[in-house]
């Protein structure tokens, strides 16, 4: 394990805190490794995927007051 000192701004020092109190941890070196981690389970997504998503958001949606019957299932 490495041992830094880093230099934190007042608003990520409360955060890392708010980190640390929600999640048990013992101290701001477990809330930055848990930050870290939860960044590195987030998959990035891609600009083609972005792009088609907000294209159909803009489609006309249609209302089904019945899944089932309409899909027949």
């Amino acid at each position: 394990m490495v041992n830094a000192l880093i230099k934190l701004n007042d608003e990520t020092n409360k955060v890392l805190n708010i980190v640390k109190a929600q999640n048990g941890l013992k101290d701001k070196g477990e809330a930055v490794e848990f930050v870290v981690h939860r960044y590195l389970e987030e998959p990035e997504l891609k600009t083609e995927f972005v792009q088609k998503i907000k294209k159909i958001e803009k489609q006309k949606s249609i209302r089904v007051k019945d899944f089932e019957q309409r899909y027949d299932i």
